[in-house]
């Protein structure tokens, strides 16, 4: 049975006299050793092999089902674009200030909150149960903002709090592209840039007054 093994994986033995030099010879040799093998030898080693290959492409296929049909597809692929494209715009506002959490931070942080609401709901968890999931998300999104807040030395301003809150909201918006609540997620980008561009002028203003 080892024989038959070998040549049928190429590893048997042959004159060493054709090693590496006629390739004609050695397949020639090859192919009239397996006519010399028991039939029932070469036949239980094809099988043996054409299982373990097919038990290997059905895990693989298995572990690449949860997205059983093109409807599945076509929701988690525009969720996920729509996180990102709108975490996108708060954080192209965010660069153009000059601020270091800008354009991919923000995509990045309204991806991967889109991700973990949208696994579990693939899963079939509940809605209910979803809100610890929202819990961690929310409290580790407040330890990424508190990154952005700087308080310089010899000065009594704080900077960043708006980035925080911006890399925040990007976190809900996230959220609520991944529950496929898409029109809520563009209702909430749309504020939340009119407050970072168009009330940023109010605020300098009120600021000029003082």
């Amino acid at each position: 049975m080892r024989e038959a093994a070998e040549a049928i994986s190429g590893r048997a033995q042959y004159p060493p006299t054709t090693a590496g030099k006629d390739y004609a010879h050695y397949y020639e040799y090859r192919r009239r050793f397996i006519q010399r093998l028991p039939v029932w030898q070469v036949y239980w080693t094809a099988t043996f092999v054409i299982d373990i290959a097919t038990e290997i492409w059905r895990t693989i296929a298995h572990e690449f089902s949860d997205i059983p049909d093109v409807a599945e597809a076509t929701r988690v692929v525009l969720r996920l674009l729509m996180a990102i494209l709108l975490g996108g715009a708060i954080g192209y506002e965010r660069e153009r200030q000059g601020k270091d959490a800008g354009l991919r931070t923000h995509m990045l942080v309204a991806l991967g909150a889109a991700i973990f609401v949208l696994v579990p709901l693939q899963s079939g968890m509940q809605t209910a149960d979803i809100s610890r999931v929202l819990q961690g998300i929310i409290a580790g999104i407040g330890f990424l903002g508190a990154g952005a807040i700087i308080k310089p030395d010899g000065d009594r301003g704080i900077k960043g709090l708006t980035t925080a809150a911006s890399i925040w909201v990007a976190a809900a918006i996230g959220i609520a592209a991944g529950m496929g609540r898409e029109t809520t997620a563009v209702v909430a980008t749309l504020v939340a840039l009119f407050v970072l561009a168009v009330l940023r002028h109010v605020e300098r203003d009120m600021e000029a007054d003082k």
